[in-house]
């Protein structure tokens, strides 16, 4: 059943060579908009990819096997500098820096710029910075005021004006599963 396939297979499974990107993808309910679904389960991928002369090259691989169908692809993945972010890196051809307005947000920044210089020294020379997205904002606290201003003085013009504000709602759709469109359409993090 092709159905039960999509429900059970993953990024992990591609990644792992079980499946293919065209068993995964996901139409979601908004018009022309697909997800190929993940699972916790990425965690263990480093693991299984030590040693493997392709690692870096996986997801890029993947991804030119259906670039022509999609007018944009955008890959999210986890707050880590691992093997996931590399082969993300490594396929893309833009990248947007995600900065949590929190106290320590700009330390880690500086070590996924570092990362991208790397990236950029040889496996993939065409990767540019698109923008720097301020996440986690907070209006009603001055820290993430000033936060935000600092990252502003560093960034100048790639930060972008749109700002994702902390929210329960934004952080209650992984729950249940759906998108914030779909969980809490009328709320701060579907509009702004």
């Amino acid at each position: 059943n092709t159905d039960l396939r999509h429900i059970e297979a993953n990024m992990f499974d591609v990644m792992t060579g079980r499946a293919t990107l065209d068993d995964v993808i996901l139409s979601a309910k908004q018009e022309n908009l697909w997800i190929a679904p993940s699972r916790i389960a990425m965690a263990k991928l480093e693991v299984s990819m030590v040693g493997e002369l392709d690692a870096p090259y996986r997801l890029k691989d993947r991804l030119d096997e259906i670039d022509d169908q999609y007018q944009a692809i955008i890959i999210d993945t986890p707050p880590t500098l691992g093997l996931t972010t590399v082969n993300a890196l490594v396929a893309a051809s833009h990248v947007i820096v995600p900065i949590q307005s929190s106290y320590f947000a700009l330390e880690g920044t500086d070590d996924l710029l570092e990362t991208i210089d790397k990236i950029k020294a040889r496996p993939n020379t065409g990767l540019k910075i698109l923008g720097v997205l301020v996440t986690m904002f907070d209006r009603r606290t001055i820290l993430s005021r000033q936060v935000s201003e600092e990252i502003q003085g560093v960034f100048g013009d790639l930060v972008f004006s749109t700002t994702i504000t902390k929210s329960v709602r934004l952080e209650e759709s992984p729950a249940h599963q759906c998108s914030i469109f779909d969980h809490a359409p009328s709320s701060s993090g579907a509009y702004e």
